[in-house]
């Protein structure tokens, strides 16, 4: 994958911070409401039955708190990009449903779990620097990068839960913001250029896909979908095909056709 040579966006780590601990709290205000039958629901990730995906949803927080209780890396200087973080995901797969098929079976009382993450996390995180660097299992992160892959960890799961018990959990428009502009700007990583324009409004515009580059007027490849539609496909909930004949996704131009770039997350 080229480096696209492009400024990282920038993201308010006050504003983050206070995304997560929103999104979660919806999440948990609607685990709480959970029957036993809903919690033996499949979902579509995998073998997880809901109660596993909402022990697995405690991780986006309780991963931050435990790198910062580890000692800071050596190295004045990240391993891992906020940028380079969606790519990493697929080689962590098989850790990651250990833990969580191991943490649904010890803790099955999950709104205290969910209380004792988020105070821990508030406890915490308030007073770090952003530049602090914490080690990550996919390496060295800046605090403020990996607030930012929390959004999308809450968001992504919190779909998955509406879609698996049926609930209706709202999203942090900050947290729905954050997590749809990074996976934007993953999209024009992975395929540097400017021939194609990817709209996802309100929160994320790029361009990416090598060829001749749009410079003023309409652009003549244009795709253009919703937050959580961009965000299904953009993490493989989702197929390019699929939504394009549900008219969720619009795609104008030779160039529009984007289906062999995703998804981006494994």
């Amino acid at each position: 994958m080229p480096p696209s040579q492009k400024r990282a966006r920038r993201y308010d780590p006050v504003r983050t911070r206070t995304a997560v601990l929103s999104q979660f709290a919806h999440v948990r205000e609607a685990v709480r409401s959970l029957t036993p039958e809903q919690l033996a629901l499949p979902t579509r990730l995998g073998d997880w039955t809901v109660r596993e995906l909402a022990a697995h949803l405690t991780m986006a927080l309780s991963h931050v708190t435990r790198n910062l209780e580890l000692p800071e890396p050596a190295s004045p200087k990240p391993d891992l990009t906020l940028l380079e973080w969606p790519f990493s995901t697929a080689d962590r797969a098989g850790r990651i449903a250990d833990d969580t098929e191991a943490l649904a079976a010890d803790r099955p009382d999950l709104d205290a779990l969910y209380g004792e993450v988020a105070g821990r996390f508030e406890e915490l995180v308030s007073d770090v620097p952003e530049d602090r660097l914490l080690p990550t299992r996919a390496g060295a992160m800046r605090l403020a990068d990996f607030l930012v892959t929390r959004t999308v960890e809450l968001v992504v799961h919190t779909d998955d839960l509406n879609e698996a018990a049926g609930l209706g959990i709202p999203y942090d428009r900050q947290a729905l913001a954050a997590c749809t502009r990074l996976l934007a700007d993953a999209l024009a990583e992975k395929a540097p250029g400017g021939s194609v324009e990817v709209r996802v409004p309100p929160f994320a515009v790029v361009q990416c896909v090598q060829g001749p580059k749009h410079t003023r007027g309409t652009p003549p490849n244009v795709v253009e979908t919703d937050p959580l539609t961009w965000i299904r496909l953009a993490t493989g909930r989702t197929e390019w095909a699929q939504e394009l004949d549900a008219a969720k996704v619009s795609a104008s131009g030779e160039r529009a056709d984007i289906a062999a770039l995703l998804p981006l997350m494994g």
